[in-house]
C-alpha cells in the first residue's frame, strides 16, 4: 500500500529526478497566509512566495535552493504601531542520508544549520515556514520611534535620571566641586 504524503506540497524522495531539477513554486492562498500570520504572531502577511528546486547532491543526498519573498506587518516594539517589512532571502537546505542525532541532550548547535536528515519526504512548505520564521525581524521598530525616559521617585525627592545612574557620574560631579578653577 502506498504511503500518503504528509501534506499536499511534500515530495517523495524516491520519485525525484536524479538528472533534472525538481522545481517547485509555492504561493499560499489568503486563508493559508492568515493561518501562517497567526502562527507567527504577525499583524499581516502578504505576497508570500517560495520558489526553487531540489537537486541531487552526490549519490544519496539532496539540496534544496529557493528564494523566499514576503511582506510582513508586526507591531513596533516601542509604539505598537504597525511596522511593514519586506523579506527577500535565499534559502538552502541539504538533506543528508547519513544524519545522526546526538545522544547527549546538551549538545552545541552545529556550525552548518542548513543540514537536515533525509527522510522519505521533502516538504518545501515546511522549509518555507521555517525560513520565514527565522527571517521575520525579532524587534521591529518604526524609523522615528524613540524609547523615552521614565523617571520614578518618591514625592519630595529629586528624581534619578539615566545620566545619574552612570557609574562615574558621581565622580565627575565630585571632581568638579573640588576643582578650584570651576569654583
Amino acid at each position: 500500500m502506498a504511503q500518503l504524503p504528509p501534506s499536499d506540497t511534500a515530495l517523495r524522495v524516491s520519485e525525484l529526478s536524479q538528472t533534472d531539477e525538481n522545481g517547485f513554486a509555492l504561493r499560499p492562498e489568503a486563508g493559508q497566509m492568515k493561518m501562517i500570520a497567526d502562527e507567527l504572531d504577525l499583524l499581516g502577511l502578504r505576497k508570500l512566495s517560495f520558489q526553487g528546486s531540489i537537486r541531487p547532491l552526490g549519490a544519496t543526498d539532496w539540496t534544496l535552493e529557493a528564494q523566499l519573498g514576503a511582506t510582513v506587518t508586526q507591531p513596533c516594539v516601542v509604539t505598537l504601531e504597525p511596522v511593514t517589512t519586506r523579506i527577500d532571502v535565499n534559502v538552502t537546505r541539504q538533506f543528508v542520508s547519513d544524519w545522526s542525532d546526538p545522544d547527549d541532550p546538551e549538545v552545541e548547535m552545529p556550525e552548518d544549520d542548513t543540514v537536515e536528515p533525509l527522510r522519505t519526504w521533502i516538504d518545501p512548505a515546511v522549509v518555507m515556514l521555517e525560513a520565514l520564521a527565522l527571517a521575520v525581524p525579532d524587534y521591529p521598530r518604526k524609523d522615528d520611534a524613540e524609547l523615552g525616559q521614565l523617571v520614578y521617585t518618591k514625592p519630595g525627592e529629586k528624581p534619578m535620571t539615566d545620566e545619574d545612574a552612570r557609574p562615574f557620574a558621581g565622580l565627575a560631579a565630585l571632581k568638579d566641586s573640588l576643582d578650584p578653577d570651576k569654583a
